[in-house]
């Protein structure tokens, strides 16, 4: 028998709260930002995306438009459906979506992104998921990029 477990599931955002996350971010903007790198792996029609958020940061991320699996490992305060969630330890969480999601890292979290693709590099795995690839940090003048692309 299969046990479906509620919160292991970050669910779409309603239009108002995807905004809310917005304007957090422009508030956010205005304050001295700190260098995340991001850790890119495609390999086996998958791509997969990390991060870490150090501890007493506030990140904001861009409109998801693809489901994926998010992995995260930590301490921080995340919204999820319009609700802010503190989460704690390792959760491998099916990750619904049009989401755009907002974190406060209590402690250094790492964040992976998994998602099923046929793209060829991290440009076009980043296109696939986002509208918003410009603002990612992996896309920033000076930004920290870990890529491996194996060709499987």
């Amino acid at each position: 028998m299969n046990i479906v477990v509620a919160e292991n599931h970050v669910p779409a955002m309603r239009d108002e709260d995807i905004a809310k996350v917005r304007e957090l971010e422009a508030r956010l903007l205005a304050m001295p930002q700190v260098p995340i790198g991001t850790e890119h792996a495609l390999h086996g029609g998958l791509y997969a995306r990390t991060i870490t958020i150090p501890e007493g940061v506030v990140l904001t991320g861009v409109l998801v438009r693809v489901p994926t699996l998010l992995i995260f490992d930590g301490h921080a305060t995340v919204n999820l459906g319009g609700e802010a969630v503190e989460l704690t330890g390792h959760h491998v969480l099916a990750a619904s979506a049009h989401r755009r999601q907002a974190f406060l890292a209590h402690a250094d979290t790492r964040l992976t992104m998994v998602f099923a693709t046929q793209a060829k590099t991290v440009a076009e795995a980043e296109d696939e998921f986002t509208a918003e690839a410009d603002l990612l940090l992996s896309r920033h003048p000076g930004a920290l990029n870990r890529i491996t692309i194996t060709g499987e």
